[in-house]
């Protein structure tokens, strides 16, 4: 299948979800981030903060469970540019002021020490629609995460989160050679890992 028709579907399917699902599934998507992954061991640990209205998985579970534990690992969050077409990444602490972007998406406010470099990122939780087989996704088409995780370290961990308790499909049929594919998916139910990660 194309992009455009995994994206149409599985965005019609995940606005089916009520918030109450979207919630319950975000809690075991964090669940299942801690079984399967070392997040005590992570120096830096990239995330996207929900667009609630798209039902997106709530990486505030993560985030709130990092910070209740004192966990060592610190945390990285994007800020689209004014270009509106790539991103920066800024350190997220439980001090950091948020305001809403143009598409209604918490960002934190950019003040340049707090910048990150994404070369030294140990894992990126990633947001999707649709993932094949291969670990190449379906995002919303812009190709901000493309982009980003190609200036990422060898070494980094990218990380696909669905509230959308579906297995991969067979194959995306239009992939593009700029395309990163993810390193694992998760579901709440389950975790998939791609190629030899």
């Amino acid at each position: 299948m194309t992009k455009a028709a995994l994206r149409r579907a599985a965005f019609t399917r995940r606005q089916a979800l009520s918030s109450a699902e979207v919630a319950h599934r975000s809690e075991q998507l964090c669940e299942q981030l801690f079984r399967h992954f070392p997040v005590a061991q992570w120096r830096w640990l990239h995330l996207f903060l929900p667009l609630a209205k798209q039902k997106e998985p709530d990486t505030w579970h993560i985030i709130h469970r990092i910070w209740a534990e004192k966990l060592s690992v610190r945390l990285a969050v994007p800020v689209v540019q004014a270009d509106g077409t790539s991103l920066k990444h800024y350190e997220l602490t439980p001090d950091t002021p948020l305001r809403q972007n143009r598409w209604g998406i918490p960002e934190p406010e950019a003040v340049a020490e707090t910048e990150v470099s994404p070369a030294i990122l140990d894992a990126v939780l990633v947001p999707l629609l649709a993932v094949d087989a291969t670990g190449h996704r379906v995002g919303y088409g812009g190709g901000f995460y493309d982009r980003f995780l190609t200036e990422c370290g060898p070494n980094a961990q990218f990380i696909g989160l669905s509230v959308l308790d579906e297995a991969p499909v067979a194959r995306i049929s239009d992939v593009l050679p700029t395309d990163v594919p993810l390193h694992a998916y998760l579901t709440s139910g389950d975790t998939r890992r791609f190629g030899a990660s």
